[in-house]
């Protein structure tokens, strides 16, 4: 079951890439014109998405996604969430699960401004 607990962790590093580049892309494509960092749909999930990892991670909910791979890997849950775990192994450095609370919370935050600065359009 390593293959699909590999396909659950590329599942879930595109999620948080969709997450962190739509809100580059937003902000980037504002500038540029790009028409479709403007969709309705795709700003809603985008909302969405970074809503959803913050209010779990407010709960102190385990990252379904994470769960998941950790069982599909081992047959039990870990300790630690994605990020905080690949960030631990990219800088060796652990941080109290606190920090990554308030970061998604702020990030989400940032996501809820952009919707002020960026708008989406109503379709036409």
């Amino acid at each position: 079951m390593i293959w699909l607990a590999d396909a659950v962790l590329v599942m879930h590093a595109l999620l948080a890439l969709f997450i962190v580049g739509g809100l580059a892309a937003i902000w980037v494509g504002s500038g540029l014109d790009w028409e479709w960092v403007r969709n309705r749909l795709f700003r809603l999930a985008h909302l969405f998405a970074i809503g959803l990892v913050s209010i779990l991670s407010l709960l102190g909910v385990a990252c379904p996604l994470t769960v998941l791979e950790d069982w599909l890997r081992t047959g039990s849950v870990g300790a630690q969430g994605f990020i905080q775990r690949w960030v631990s192994r990219l800088l060796y450095y652990d941080v109290p699960v606190w920090v990554f609370t308030l970061s998604y919370v702020v990030f989400a935050l940032v996501v809820l401004l952009t919707w002020r600065g960026v708008p989406p359009r109503q379709r036409t």
